[in-house]
């Protein structure tokens, strides 16, 4: 159970990522409404599954899915840059994440 808190987390800290860059410095209300229920969601999924995992291994989980799937996604609406460096590079991040839940 706690890995899957674990991942529902990161995907939530790519959301608030990509919306607190849409608030405009907080100054949209949709936005920064987005931004602090998903922030208050994710850190909460974190703290939940660090109870089962070890914090180094469930920090590095969280981050790793949080960049990635944000990278992704403003790749996917054109707020990035698509290169073949930056997709070999996403790769090794999903592969890290992918080696940690391994030797866990």
């Amino acid at each position: 159970m706690s890995w899957l808190v674990l991942v529902i987390s990161g995907v939530l800290e790519s959301v608030w990522a990509t919306a607190l860059s849409k608030s405009e410095g907080l100054s949209r209300p949709g936005a920064t409404a987005v931004f602090f229920v998903a922030l208050l969601a994710s850190m909460g999924g974190l703290a939940y599954a660090m109870r089962d995992l070890p914090v180094g291994t469930a920090y590095a989980v969280w981050v790793g899915i949080g960049a990635a799937l944000t990278v992704l996604y403003a790749m996917s609406t054109g707020a990035e840059a698509v290169s073949v460096l930056k997709l070999v590079f996403l790769a090794m991040i999903v592969g890290g994440v992918i080696g940690l839940k391994l030797t866990h």
